[in-house]
């Protein structure tokens, strides 16, 4: 089959299309004929050795953490899923290989495809979907009533995350440039700042939750803005030791982290507020959730714009220029 493949770490190189075996379903997985495969930022920071350490992968490797499309095959213990069903889902972790033809997926991280969405729709979003459900369903359990501040309102991430708290009956400030206020204020943004001319920490005040996107500099606005008991959930960065522990890493790794976030820690200390690092676990239970909700209207997928297979780097230097609106898809099959 063909893939996009790199084979070390590097912000310049560009993906190469390559020959590869096709995979083989084990006992536990489908394999999944891929229609339309997503990108993300992850993608980006994988490539040029940000999560090195954190997730050693060996090369060759294929990126890509999203993948629309049919079952052509099934393992013998399958019994969630059949030939010719029409699926979505985030890979797991050392799993991951979406910009390819075909990739085998355990059935536990796949979906049925939301049947009012298209391929390329339902590609844009597990990765960003799972991240949202797992910061504000899972961790943070917000609830109707509560004030939440969402970084980055138009980007992948952003525009499903307003869409999520205002379904658990959240008000929703969010930042973003002038041109997308419509759109934030479309999915059910109540507070649209624009990042390059205000200030939010001067704006904002006693929110009981961050969803945090953006750099360290950002993320200590963002605790000074939560009222005593606040949360702040981020996505960006810096890990911490519960991190470290839940995805068993070494004492010295462990130890690098408290490092890394014991700036962020002291501070949130400080102002009584919480501070988590959240790295999405695949999970197809919680995308079904997801999928439902997209069925019922609550939840509409954003898509940018759709790159064929041919313009897979081009898609990629889309996404890592930062002016989507949404997600990029790439059209494989």
């Amino acid at each position: 089959m063909q893939a996009y493949t790199i084979n070390r770490y590097s912000k310049e190189d560009k993906l190469q299309l390559t020959e590869v075996p096709k995979p083989v379903a084990k006992e536990n997985e489908v394999l999944i004929q891929i229609h339309s495969a997503s990108i993300n930022q992850l993608d980006a920071k994988l490539k040029s050795g940000e999560f090195k350490l954190l997730l050693p992968y060996k090369f060759p490797l294929i990126l890509g953490h999203d993948v629309a499309g049919t079952v052509i095959s099934v393992g013998s213990k399958v019994s969630r899923f059949k030939m010719g069903d029409e699926v979505f889902a985030r890979p797991a972790d050392f799993r991951i290989g979406t910009f390819a033809e075909y990739i085998a997926v355990n059935e536990n991280n796949v979906a049925l495809k939301p049947k009012n969405i298209s391929m390329e729709q339902a590609a844009s979003i597990p990765l960003v979907a799972l991240t949202v459900w797992q910061a504000f369903v899972e961790k943070a359990k917000l609830k109707k009533g509560q004030n939440v501040f969402i970084q980055a309102g138009s980007g992948g991430v952003g525009t499903i995350a307003i869409q999520l708290a205002k379904h658990l009956g959240a008000t929703v400030a969010t930042t973003t440039s002038a041109d997308n206020f419509e759109l934030v204020k479309s999915l059910g943004a109540d507070v649209v700042i624009d990042y390059k001319t205000q200030d939010f920490e001067t704006i904002l005040k006693d929110y009981d939750l961050v969803l945090n996107s953006q750099d360290e500099k950002t993320l200590e606005k963002s605790l000074r803005i939560l009222k005593p008991g606040g949360k702040a959930i981020s996505i960006s960065g810096p890990p911490d030791t519960a991190f470290a522990k839940e995805i068993g890493l070494p004492w010295f790794m462990k130890t690098a982290i408290s490092f890394l976030s014991n700036k962020v820690r002291k501070q949130a200390k400080k102002l009584n507020v919480d501070y988590s690092f959240l790295f999405m676990q695949a999970n197809g239970k919680q995308l079904s959730e997801i999928g439902k909700l997209i069925e019922a209207g609550v939840v509409l997928p954003v898509v940018d714009k759709v790159f064929s297979f041919e313009q897979m780097n081009e898609a990629m230097s889309y996404v890592s220029s930062g002016r989507a609106k949404g997600k990029v898809i790439v059209k494989v099959k």
